[in-house]
């Protein structure tokens, strides 16, 4: 079983050679390892002075669901596994997921269970983000509970659900999972395998405010078209837009609040010609 890894990185040259050093370690060493720097200011591009079998590829800066696109595109295996530059892997993260794909033939993509590092400590995983690893989709349908990092997939099952929406300027991975779990299973592999670290101000998750209005933009374009989630979709669009609402109210911002009632009204009509 061929694996690429995919690593991008922008401006985190010490964190990336931390990570590298977890893939490197891994009992089962995938075939090849490929680094996108989005655009780095700092010495990202000496990684391959310290790691000459990396594949390094540099691109003007377009985001992390390009670099990532840009990976997968260039990958020479079936198999890719995601690995985010600041976060690291358990020795054994591969070869375990590895083993239950083996066994489970008919499954194409598989997540595992992490460890929230922050300051170099641990910390307790807040409940909303546990993994129960029974429905994928509604399980991160209110909030992403996939940590890219733990992620590997079947090359042809990116290319059959989308690669990761460049237009979004995150939530791209919520966008993706949501897609793939709509029509596929997602197994869970019930190990801490992954170190996920936080805390640094350049997270995108830190630098925008309201990430619902990049997820209404994921569950729009899912209700045309996933008939099994339907009424969830319209019930979490609703509720939501209602959040968002909230926000535009204690601001004062005429247009959005226009926008947002309308969105509240339409999606809740939608509801009772479902029921």
């Amino acid at each position: 079983m061929d694996i690429t890894v995919v690593i991008p990185t922008y401006n985190r040259y010490k964190p990336l050679q931390r990570a590298l050093n977890s893939v490197y370690a891994q009992t089962y060493l995938p075939k090849e390892v490929i680094v996108v720097d989005d655009g780095s200011l700092d010495e990202t591009s000496q990684i391959v002075k310290d790691f000459p079998e990396v594949h390094y590829i540099y691109q003007e800066n377009s985001g992390v669901s390009s670099a990532r696109n840009l990976g997968v595109l260039h990958g020479a295996s079936d198999w890719i596994a995601f690995l985010d530059s600041d976060d690291e892997w358990h020795k054994e993260k591969l070869q375990e997921q590895v083993l239950f794909h083996k066994n489970h033939a008919n499954i194409l993509v598989s997540y595992t269970d992490e460890r929230w590092i922050r300051n170099g400590a641990e910390v307790k995983i807040p409940k909303k983000f546990q993994k129960i690893g029974k429905d994928a989709f509604l399980e991160n349908i209110s909030y992403c509970n996939i940590a890219p990092s733990s992620v590997l997939i079947a090359k042809e099952l990116l290319f059959n659900v989308g690669l990761f929406d460049e237009s979004l300027e995150v939530c791209e991975d919520y966008d993706l999972w949501l897609r793939i779990a709509s029509k596929h299973e997602m197994a869970f592999v019930d190990k801490k395998l992954i170190n996920k670290h936080g805390g640094a101000d350049d997270q995108l998750s830190y630098k925008y405010w309201g990430m619902d209005r990049f997820r209404v933009q994921s569950l729009q374009k899912l209700v045309g078209s996933c008939e099994k989630y339907h009424t969830d979709i319209l019930n979490h669009l609703v509720s939501k837009y209602d959040l968002l609402l909230k926000g535009a109210l204690k601001y004062d911002k005429i247009s959005e609040i226009k926008l947002y009632k309308e969105k509240i009204q339409y999606y809740k009509q939608l509801l009772k010609v479902k029921n």
